[in-house]
């Protein structure tokens, strides 16, 4: 049965990238940085974050993040 109330969206970016220092969040490379993708959802883009973090364990530099788009593009709302 397909819900009739629309899901609102609130999109978000997952990314990651090789840090220069395990304390901070300066890239090595900004060319190098891993766009996983935009999702439609908190949900979703957690899902794609732990498959890439996970992925990258092995690297302690490597880190993912999750940017709430939504946040950005209507900053009056939570």
């Amino acid at each position: 049965m397909v819900d009739p109330t629309p899901q609102k969206q609130l999109p978000h970016l997952v990314f990651g990238g090789e840090l220069t220092h395990l304390d901070g969040v300066e890239f090595r490379d900004l060319s190098k940085l891993d766009i996983v993708g935009i999702f439609p959802n908190y949900a979703s883009a957690h899902a794609a974050w732990k498959a890439k973090a996970q992925a990258s364990v092995d690297n302690a530099h490597m880190r993912y993040f999750v940017v709430h788009l939504h946040r950005m593009l209507d900053p009056s709302k939570p």
